[in-house]
């Protein structure tokens, strides 16, 4: 397929046309692995109508949401970057821009508003259990609220004008 002046390998159209899927397997029985919650109707479309942004966008919440469901009430989900000096940022949004840009934004350790613009082909995250700020009556649960929009009706190719929380 031809798009955007792009032309996909024969391997490409294959996995593209494929209805996503999602596996985990854990040591521990009680890990709550995020194959086992139904996919939001966001997860259930086919990639092939996607930027690799959009793509990755969706997939990063489902594995926050899951990530959130295991923390108690003392902690928030962190996010870590390999291969790089950026730390671990609270995580406070998480927006793509199409093609391939995703971009997180929150607050390091000092306290300082930070946000990182990475390529789809080096993102490397690391969700982190971070302390809730001690002025806190309950933790941010940033998962949740990014998935809302994974809960649409009308398929992404389908969509005009859709704005990432």
């Amino acid at each position: 397929m031809i798009e955007n002046n792009q032309i996909d390998t024969s391997a490409e159209l294959a996995e593209n046309a494929v209805l996503p899927g999602i596996c985990e397997v854990h040591t521990d029985p009680q890990a709550q692995a995020a194959d086992k919650a139904p996919l939001p109707p966001a997860l259930k479309e086919a990639s092939a109508g996607k930027s690799p942004a959009q793509w990755a966008y969706e997939r990063i919440i489902l594995y926050i949401q899951n990530f959130e469901k295991q923390l108690d009430n003392d902690h928030e989900v962190g996010l870590g970057f390999t291969g790089g000096d950026a730390g671990v940022i609270k995580i406070e949004g998480l927006g793509y821009y199409d093609p391939d840009i995703v971009t997180f934004y929150g607050v390091n350790g000092a306290g300082m508003k930070t946000q990182l613009i990475q390529h789809v082909s080096q993102m490397n995250v690391m969700l982190t259990a971070s302390p809730k700020q001690m002025d806190q009556d309950a933790p941010t649960r940033i998962g949740f609220k990014l998935g809302e929009a994974l809960e649409r009706d009308t398929p992404a190719a389908s969509q005009t004008g859709d704005t990432p929380v």
